[in-house]
């Protein structure tokens, strides 16, 4: 992930997470996200079954906020993002789910919160899951 042409956060395989807070998330949800995060068994076994986590592939956490997931496009053509957090309660709320995860795993990266990111990606699989824990 590069921020103005400079690498800010990387990892080998793993999982790239964007996280989107909304008004009503609480330190405590963000804590149950990374435990999610860290259980979830997406990772293929040996017989090709996504029976593995993160953690038992040693894989790293690539977590980039996304205030962008909120929006809503039911009316009209413009997407409305009134349903994200406000940028305040957004940092300290993706502030929280970085701490969290550094606490409980060794490998984790992030962006810069509010920063113009490129984010690179190989989807191995392809694989993609939202997670919505309210």
């Amino acid at each position: 992930m590069e921020v103005a042409g400079q690498t800010v956060g990387a990892i080998g395989a793993g999982l790239l997470v964007l996280v989107c807070a909304e008004p009503a998330d609480t330190p405590a949800l963000a804590t149950k996200l990374v435990d999610k995060l860290l259980k979830l068994r997406i990772f293929s076994d040996d017989a090709g079954k996504m029976n593995r986590s993160v953690q038992d592939v040693v894989g790293g956490l690539l977590l980039v906020s996304q205030f962008t997931l909120a929006a809503d496009v039911s009316a009209g053509n413009r997407p409305s993002f009134t349903a994200a957090a406000k940028p305040a309660l957004g940092l300290a709320l993706f502030s929280e789910v970085v701490r969290v995860a550094r606490e409980r795993h060794t490998d984790v990266a992030q962006g810069v919160f509010g920063a113009d990111m490129q984010v690179h990606l190989v989807n191995d699989g392809p694989v993609t899951i939202p997670i919505r824990l309210r």
